[in-house]
């Protein structure tokens, strides 16, 4: 990125001469991303956003503008990340419709209630469905194979939001758009990629420009979309070694903190999983509070549960799998991640809990 930052400064749109290395640079990060997520994508099929949120909104809201012909229904699910249904609310705004397909108690998909939602057309047909590569909070895997085959059925597009597993595991064939965000990959913050495939109806929502061939407009960040195509390269290239490190840590976690922590729910599909992603739910637990205490004790953690003191809403995936939802923990393990990080966060877990518990009162129930 350092480098592209003198050598791809230009405008790629333009014709002079650092304007066409800075065009080569972009077109070479394209055909990078284009061969590595797979799908037969073409490199120009790839565009650059400024997140994967926005490669998200872009890609649904295009994708269902440019099928308004057809119909104004959007199937999803009821544990796609907040940009999804931040959209789909947008849509509806606008005097479309959008049908959430409900999920188990691992977060799975219900694959025939999924199938018979974009096969029924509803309210003037069914124009897009969007469905997760894997859950954000819990890790779960979506069964992508059936639900690409249930949309070809139906004629229905399929938008596949990545963010989680790209770089990590494949994305299986049969997507029409997919999503992702290259700070998921090691790649540098404020750059998402959008991948429309040719043939797929799409009609930006956005005013027109002349860059960002006709889906994002704005002048292309190319040393950022050149350092995301190395990093999601360099990613792919360690991802089986990683995968087993880090599957193997989340067995770890899995075995031991139910035996460790009375009263907790381990939450998502046991197998069928991310292999670096681990979520756990504390009985008599403020999520605040024990992600705060942990941070105390050096150990940066996430919650599934978006409960704050400002919305006190807990987590609409957490929700929909009908698990406890407040005192959660979502553990990432990256890279850098050794195992006595592992060791410390099970060394530390049961005090901390056991801390915010009294402090809250909770003790002896």
């Amino acid at each position: 990125m350092l480098a592209a930052l003198d050598s791809g400064w230009a405008d790629p749109t333009r014709l002079y001469r650092d304007a066409r290395r800075a065009r080569l640079l972009l077109d070479n990060a394209r055909e990078v991303v284009a061969a590595l997520v797979g799908g037969g994508a073409r490199a120009d099929e790839v565009s650059f956003t400024g997140s994967g949120t926005q490669a998200v909104h872009l890609g649904v809201l295009g994708v269902l503008a440019g099928r308004a012909r057809v119909g104004a229904r959007l199937v999803t699910t009821a544990v796609e990340h907040s940009c999804v249904l931040h959209a789909g609310a947008w849509h509806e705004r606008a005097g479309g419709s959008v049908h959430r397909v409900g999920v188990d108690r691992d977060g799975l998909l219900d694959v025939d209630a999924f199938a018979a939602a974009v096969a029924g057309g509803g309210s003037g047909g069914v124009a897009l469905a969007a469905v997760q590569s894997a859950n954000h909070e819990v890790g779960t895997l979506q069964p992508l194979e059936q639900v690409a085959a249930a949309c070809a059925a139906s004629d229905v597009p399929l938008l596949v939001d990545a963010a989680q597993s790209l770089g990590r595991v494949p994305v299986p064939a049969g997507w029409s758009v997919l999503t992702g965000s290259a700070h998921k990959w090691g790649g540098p913050a404020g750059v998402g990629v959008l991948v429309v495939r040719r043939g797929t109806r799409y009609r930006s929502v956005l005013p027109d420009d002349q860059r960002g061939l006709g889906l994002v407009p704005g002048f292309v960040d190319v040393p950022g979309a050149l350092a995301a195509a190395a990093a999601l390269q360099a990613r792919l290239g360690e991802a089986e070694a990683l995968a087993a490190r880090h599957s193997d840590w989340v067995d770890q976690v899995r075995a031991a903190v139910p035996r460790l922590v009375p009263d907790t729910e381990m939450v998502g599909h046991p197998t069928l999983r991310l292999p670096h992603l681990v979520t756990f739910s504390c009985l008599y637990v403020d999520g605040e509070a024990l992600l705060t205490a942990l941070d105390r004790e050096g150990l940066a953690v996430s919650s599934g549960s978006s409960c704050t003191s400002d919305t006190l809403s807990p987590s609409h995936v957490l929700e929909a799998m009908g698990v406890l939802t407040h005192g959660n923990v979502r553990v990432s393990f990256g890279r850098g991640t050794t195992q006595a990080d592992v060791d410390r966060l099970l060394e530390v877990l049961p005090r901390v809990v056991a801390d915010v518990r009294r402090t809250l009162g909770a003790t002896g129930l």
